[in-house]
């Protein structure tokens, strides 16, 4: 057991997106340069100036690459002290750098954080490495070397820690965009087949009544039921799996015809207001499922969330080539916190993208939340 998990733990790739350097990182280089160098120039204590200053400016300039490079950085930055902690037992016996170098605490965290688990590894052992040679040109006593070692060591289990929550969120928010996506296979599945079935039966019931007609009548019928026979076969082979229970029943995804019937099942609580305008013809059957689901997702978490809230506005406004969907409530404002990496949001925004469009929420400037859809009517 112990040996399959150190090779996964070897195994495990690099942590995804690794930040790349932003302001605080400037700014952190901008406050330790000039801290260095004062220390260099007043510090009393300080041994083999130049060399010190040098090696706080090469650890300090190695920052800005910890966590797109990590063991790079702590390869050079550590190698860098592990040699001077030689050249010191060698020379003069005592430890050679500033206190500026610090900083070094922030490469155990970077490491466990961003690199892979061989990186990791080797980045550990090279720190150790160095943590030994320290002690031993360090004479301040038991005491003191250990809480320097607990001190510097103390980052890599919380880069861990951190790591894990985030890779666990990840994997989570993965799972509901892998649901939607299900979902809407779905949709898309028993839309397209419904009709498609339809075209089926009616190539069916052409054969019998075209025995009278031309030829060529008969011949396209034909053409028809193989075709749509074809398509249906090859539609359910490829989405039937997605189903829970293999059932590939057909039937019709609700539509904007169907959101009359969501705004009158809200039983308790807020009043729910719906308004069609605009051009809403020839809208997409997986269009209007999108525009339905979202509507009474965003309906949900109002009646849930919007706290003394007394009316639900869904508007519904269609124009040459989109459609907008806005769903806003009148809550208070200070008391309808909504977390927006919720796992309905994060639904209801992929399936906008799934179909080419986009989808944003968030609190009124005033009062209440609104959810907002701008969907394709021609889905890409």
């Amino acid at each position: 057991m112990l040996r399959n998990a150190t090779r996964a733990l070897w195994a495990e790739p690099r942590a995804p997106k690794p930040p790349q350097r932003v302001w605080r990182d400037w700014a952190l280089i901008a406050l330790l340069l000039p801290t260095a160098i004062f220390e260099t120039i007043f510090r009393e204590d300080v041994v083999w100036r130049p060399v010190a200053l040098v090696l706080a400016v090469v650890v300090i300039g190695a920052l800005l690459w910890r966590r797109t490079h990590p063991l790079a950085v702590v390869a050079v930055t550590f190698g860098l002290v592990i040699l001077v902690d030689i050249a010191s037992l060698i020379g003069t016996g005592e430890p050679v750098g500033l206190y500026t170098n610090v900083c070094v605490v922030l490469l155990p965290y970077s490491l466990v954080r961003w690199g892979s688990g061989r990186e990791v590894g080797i980045g550990l052992a090279i720190i150790v490495a160095a943590l030994i040679l320290g002690l031993l040109s360090d004479s301040s006593g038991v005491g003191d070397a250990v809480g320097g070692t607990l001190f510097l060591l103390f980052p890599a289990p919380l880069g861990a820690a951190v790591r894990s929550f985030t890779t666990s969120r990840a994997r989570e928010l993965d799972q509901v965009r892998l649901r939607e996506r299900e979902q809407l296979a779905r949709e898309l599945h028993d839309t397209v087949a419904h009709h498609v079935s339809a075209i089926a039966i009616r190539a069916q019931a052409g054969r019998v009544v075209a025995a009278s007609h031309p030829e060529a009548a008969l011949d396209a019928l034909v053409v028809i039921e193989e075709e749509a026979s074809r398509t249906l076969a090859e539609m359910r082979s490829m989405v039937g799996g997605l189903r829970d229970n293999g059932a590939a029943a057909l039937r019709p995804q609700p539509g904007l015809a169907d959101l009359e019937r969501l705004a009158r099942s809200i039983g308790d609580g807020p009043r729910v207001e719906l308004v069609l305008s605009g051009d809403l013809e020839n809208l997409g059957s997986s269009v209007g499922a999108a525009i339905y689901r979202i509507a009474q997702e965003s309906i949900t978490n109002a009646v849930r969330h919007a706290r003394h809230a007394t009316r639900i506005d869904v508007r519904v406004t269609g124009d040459h080539d989109c459609v907008r969907l806005t769903v806003s409530d009148d809550g208070d404002a200070g008391l309808t916190p909504r977390n927006p990496l919720g796992y309905g949001l994060v639904g209801m925004t992929e399936r906008a993208s799934l179909l080419g469009g986009t989808f944003t929420a968030g609190p009124d400037p005033g009062r209440g939340w609104t959810a907002e859809a701008m969907l394709p009517k021609a889905v890409r």
